[in-house]
């Protein structure tokens, strides 16, 4: 899977059309979903953003490109750059709203009892947006999109652990602890779905074809310590058989672990 980047576009740019239906402090909200210029619009910017990532739940990343949008929607290439002046922009704007979509409460919004709980709430509502999206691991977020998805995100997180009572800097970096943590396991497992579509082959059917490596090549003087975890293990899930209850078995792991780290620190 080739990995593409976001925050690549030009930033003032970016940040207009991140921003385009919200107020600005002081300001009434502007109608910035038009294009920058040129003729009366028959277009709506959503209407673009909405159109990119249906192709790409459809198709892949790859078939979000600004010609095959262009072509969904009825109107020429050039058209549509009108609206969004490149390829980067829009990626900014697909996994801004797709961020969006993630049901976490605002100040003020009534919220799950305990900052586990609301942890837990940031943990399924983003390995359920991964899941609906698998693209999205085909994007590194290294640089985001400094959006209003993004923002909520990380508002939800700090305010968590603001309750928890750590003070500021240490509930920064418990936030981006968190965060690592869920959306890296997240992209793993959208990244398995996305290649399981792909291929047509699952995880499990691809080891399968691989479990010559364990009858001839493995040798158990020298990988003492798996061999132990597989004779401990009877269904044989430690190489690889049933891997997706092995998979989520040890991401609940990590996070209850991760989440009492935290808690020791306040």
């Amino acid at each position: 899977m080739t990995v593409q980047h976001s925050g690549g576009g030009h930033p003032d740019r970016t940040l207009a059309l991140l921003w385009r239906n919200q107020h600005r402090p002081g300001q009434a909200a502007e109608q910035s979903n038009q294009p920058a210029r040129g003729r009366k619009p028959t277009l709506q910017l959503d209407a673009v953003v909405d159109t990119a990532i249906a192709l790409a739940d459809e198709r892949g990343l790859t078939a979000a490109s600004m010609g095959n949008v262009a072509k969904a929607l009825g109107v020429g290439t050039m058209t549509l750059y009108t609206y969004v002046p490149s390829k980067e922009e829009l990626l900014d704007l697909m996994v801004d709203q797709v961020l969006l979509e993630r049901r976490l409460p605002g100040p003020g919004d009534e919220r799950p009892a305990g900052w586990r709980a609301q942890v837990e709430l940031y943990s399924d509502e983003t390995r359920a947006m991964f899941h609906r999206h698998p693209w999205l691991a085909g994007i590194s977020m290294v640089r985001p999109p400094v959006g209003p998805g993004m923002l909520a995100g990380r508002e939800y997180l700090l305010s968590t652990m603001f309750a928890l009572g750590l003070p500021p800097d240490r509930a920064n970096v418990a936030a981006l602890a968190i965060t690592t943590y869920v959306d890296s396991a997240a992209g793993g497992e959208a990244a398995s779905e996305a290649l399981e579509r792909s291929t047509g082959q699952t995880h499990d059917a691809w080891w399968q074809e691989r479990y010559d490596l364990w009858e001839i090549y493995f040798d158990v003087e020298r990988y003492p310590t798996m061999t132990a975890v597989w004779n401990a293990e009877a269904d044989g899930r430690a190489y690889g058989g049933g891997t997706r209850e092995v998979t989520a078995e040890a991401y609940r792991f990590g996070l209850t672990r991760l989440l009492d780290g935290i808690a020791a620190g306040a």
